[in-house]
Formats: structure tokens, C-alpha cells, sequence
């Protein structure tokens, strides 16, 4: 057979196929070449191996197409484009901030010495920055705060977990945990001044109470809005109640569960701001005592100075956040890609 010579296959009225090397094929037929390509298909079954593989190949073009439009959006610089589009959006709101409070200073509203300027609170700031004794205030103040939080993050998951799955427990409770959350820290301290005195145990039960109903809560909305096709799947799979909690509730809760932690840590950062301005320790310097002292000394560029200090371990907590969330979003394919 030359190799120019056209093959056609086809199915017949009785059901067999039918070869031509004539170069026309039947009605119906496929036209293949001798190499074994397809050339044409109107109807009827193809017997080569290139019509076999059509499908996978289309499939294959297809997906091709999906990850097109899903990656399509995603920046094609290096790690070092990826910094910069995300520092620069920070470096302008700091920029504007610090704008906006000269423009205050300047306006004259009030004197220098009650509200200072950028340039009379950056030399103090950097010259506290070097001394130990103001990083060991920062360490105390970090130490309460993190063994606060733990302490909240058990108490809330507990109370949480129990809350969600008992019904009797979450008429008696529920209502109890939002009020809890809603009621401001501050209100505490006379109560816990009267119960542990001016000790440190004041402040972390302040903290515990202000942050543990926000991280129950939510629990409890991540385990609300568990698909119950998943907790089907669990019973069948053989899991009962620890097992259920832990391989199905929680990882499907996690979502509302982060987000609890993370209202759950801003107001424990609250709450041991405002109990370290109360109560005073001895011997135990912190940022709020710091607070304390510069507003009692009339002075504005310290106090502003421990202000930003603050603000900024705020900031960089909020970022730590971010990142667990948008792992767990990545994680599961929830991550929009970046223009």
C-alpha cells in the first residue's frame, strides 16, 4: 500500500466493520490515513489507535484550560516582587498617619508637652528601645499575655466543645458564654482585686475572662455549621464521640475556630492593657505600668512612645494570624491567587 493511500473503516447495517482503500469512505465512516491518523469522523466507531486516545486528550485540554483561569491571576514576579506589593500598602499608611499627626501638632489644639510631635517621640522611643529595662518590661507583659491566652485557648475549647454537643448545655450556657463575651474586661478588676488582691493572678483571671467566651463561641459556630454529611461519614467510618471530635468536628470547625482565637487574643490583649494600668505591681515593670507612670509624669513623648509599642506587637500578632489563615485557606483551595 502506498503511503499516501487513504483507509476508511466503518460499521455496516449488520454490525461489522467495513474497510475501503479507495480513498471514499462509506457514509458514516471514519477516513484513516496508513500511518494510523484520524483524517475525518462523521458517525459510527473509529478502529485507530489516535481516535482512542481523542477523549484523554480533550479531558486533558480541558483541565489545561481551568488551570489557565485559576493561575492566570498570579503574579509572575520573584519572591522579592511579592515583599515589596506587600510592604509598600504599610509603608503608605504609616506614611499618611504620621502626616496626619504632624498636621495635629502644627494645628496647635494642644501644647507640645500634652501631645507631641513625630520628631519628639522617635528620639525617646529609640533611646527606651536600647535599654534592658524596658525590654524586660516587655517580656513581662508578653509573659502574661501568652500564659493568659493558653489558659483561655484550654478553658474555651473545653466549654466550647462540651456547650456544642450537649443540648442541655447549650440552653443553660449559651446565652451565659455571649454575655460574658459582650461584658467589657474592665468591669472585672474591682471583683478580682477583691478576690486575688494587687497580685498578677488579678490580671490573668481578667484576661482568661475576657478571651475564653470569644474562643467557645467560636467553637460552637464551627461546629453549628458542620456539614452533617461529614458527620454521617464519620459515624460510618466508625468514630464515636472523641474520635468524631477529632477527626471530623475539629478539622471542619477550624475555619470559625480561628477566628475565635483571634478576637480571643484581641481582647486578652485588651484586658491585660487595661489590668496592667490598675493594677501595679511592685518590682514588675511593664508596658502598662509604663503607660501608667508617663501619664502620671506629664510625659506625652514616653507615653506615646509605649503606645506604638504596643501597637505594633498588635500588628505583628494580626500577622501571625493572617498566615495560619491563609494556610488553612490554601490548604483547602479556599486562597484567592494575588493580581
Amino acid at each position: 500500500m502506498a503511503a499516501d493511500t487513504e483507509v476508511t473503516t466503518g460499521v455496516d447495517d449488520t454490525g461489522h466493520t467495513a474497510i475501503g482503500a479507495d480513498g471514499a469512505a462509506p457514509p458514516g465512516d471514519t477516513a484513516v490515513t496508513a500511518d494510523g491518523e484520524v483524517t475525518g469522523t462523521t458517525s459510527g466507531a473509529a478502529v485507530t489507535g489516535g481516535a482512542d486516545r481523542a477523549p484523554a486528550d480533550a479531558h486533558a485540554r480541558q483541565l489545561a484550560g481551568l488551570d489557565a483561569l485559576e493561575l492566570g491571576g498570579e503574579s509572575s514576579g520573584g519572591p522579592a516582587a511579592r515583599v515589596w506589593g506587600r510592604l509598600w500598602p504599610m509603608a503608605l499608611a504609616v506614611a499618611i498617619v504620621l502626616a496626619v499627626w504632624q498636621c495635629v501638632v502644627w494645628a496647635g489644639f494642644w501644647p507640645e508637652y500634652v501631645f507631641a510631635g513625630p520628631a519628639d517621640v522617635a528620639p525617646v522611643l529609640l533611646d527606651r528601645l536600647t535599654t534592658g529595662e524596658y525590654w524586660e518590661a516587655i517580656g513581662v507583659t508578653m509573659r502574661r499575655a501568652v500564659t493568659g491566652f493558653a489558659v483561655s485557648v484550654v478553658a474555651g475549647l473545653v466549654v466550647g466543645a462540651l456547650v456544642s454537643r450537649v443540648r442541655v448545655l447549650r440552653a443553660a450556657f449559651g446565652s451565659l458564654i455571649t454575655g460574658l463575651q459582650t461584658m467589657p474586661s474592665i468591669a472585672w478588676f474591682p471583683l478580682a482585686i477583691l478576690l486575688f488582691g494587687l497580685t498578677e493572678s488579678a490580671i490573668t483571671f481578667v484576661v482568661i475572662l475576657g478571651a475564653a467566651p470569644s474562643i467557645a463561641n467560636g467553637l460552637i459556630t464551627g461546629v453549628d455549621y458542620t456539614p452533617p454529611i461529614l458527620l454521617r461519614a464519620g459515624h460510618v467510618l466508625g468514630f464515636r464521640r472523641l474520635q468524631l471530635y477529632r477527626h471530623v468536628i475539629l478539622p471542619a470547625s477550624l475555619p470559625s475556630f480561628l477566628a475565635g482565637l483571634k478576637q480571643g487574643w484581641a481582647f486578652a490583649w485588651r484586658s491585660l492593657m487595661a489590668g496592667e494600668l490598675v493594677v501595679i505591681i511592685a518590682h514588675q515593670s511593664s508596658l502598662g505600668e509604663r503607660l501608667f507612670f508617663d501619664r502620671e509624669l506629664a510625659d506625652s513623648a514616653g507615653l506615646l512612645s509605649t503606645m506604638i509599642v504596643i501597637l505594633v506587637i498588635g500588628i505583628a500578632v494580626d500577622l501571625l494570624f493572617e498566615a495560619a489563615d491563609t494556610s488553612l485557606r490554601r490548604r483547602w483551595g479556599l486562597a484567592r491567587t494575588s493580581a
